[in-house]
């Protein structure tokens, strides 16, 4: 077991009335590739962006390293640097070519110079393979390129642990394998990852904790083997059918 660095704790989130999660806890460690799960609407993706603080909980708490990051004192971007995301849409500026979007967290937020921002994207553009393409913009380049250059841009940031939203739901399907075979490298390497994803094999294969969520609540969690093999809940068991081995 590594060492414990996030912990959700009683969390709450109500837009208004409607109450999309309802007193979620779990925990994060060193090393951990969770897989978040469920149907659309259950909350995963609200969930990531409270632990990110994109979202701010109506309640409960989230400790990173033991200190609570969700008070109004907390420098946020401070927070993200180590706590970094991926989104589903990419999320890149238009404006800049694939290295400047590698660079430019590094320079406003860790405050590097422009040549060490540079080595430091180019290392990782190479690592997902996106190297031959650092002068092109984002509109000159694929849906799983750009998830490519966006998961290099998050990694250039040193960051502890990355969370992934659904990081290929976007993508046309034979673009899926060559983000999805990134992020298995990632976890291969020991990076720790929060993942709510749709792609159950990656849960299944890669993850050592898989959360399954229901209607805002976390109904039940465990290890690959214990979520899709022996699942305790009716709920599980339906949304995993097709997803099982035969």
């Amino acid at each position: 077991m590594g060492e414990l660095i996030l912990q959700v704790q009683h969390l709450s989130k109500s837009f208004g009335t409607n109450e999309v999660l309802r007193d979620i806890d779990f925990t994060v460690s060193t090393g951990d590739v969770t897989s978040i799960i469920g149907a659309s609407g259950s909350g995963k993706s609200t969930l990531l962006r409270c632990i990110n603080l994109l979202e701010t909980p109506t309640s409960g708490e989230v400790l990173y390293h033991g200190q609570k990051v969700t008070g109004p004192k907390v420098n946020a971007a401070e927070y993200r640097s180590h706590v970094g995301m991926v989104f589903q849409s990419f999320n890149l500026f238009n404006n800049m070519t694939v290295l400047e979007n590698c660079m430019v967290g590094q320079i406003k937020v860790l405050k590097k110079n422009k040549e060490d921002a540079k080595k430091q994207a180019m290392l990782y553009l190479e690592k997902v393979g996106m190297a031959p393409y650092i002068n092109a913009k984002p509109r000159q380049i694929s849906g799983g390129q750009k998830q490519r250059v966006a998961i290099a841009r998050a990694l250039a940031m040193n960051p502890e642990v990355l969370l992934f939203d659904e990081p290929t739901s976007a993508l046309d399907p034979e673009m899926v394998g060559e983000v999805l075979n990134v992020m298995r490298d990632l976890a291969r390497e020991g990076m720790t990852m929060l993942v709510v994803t749709h792609e159950m094999a990656f849960a299944r294969d890669v993850s050592n904790h898989v959360v399954y969520m229901n209607g805002g609540v976390i109904l039940e969690e465990g290890t690959p083997e214990e979520i899709f093999e022996n699942p305790k809940h009716q709920e599980t068991k339906d949304f995993l059918s097709r997803f099982r081995k035969s």
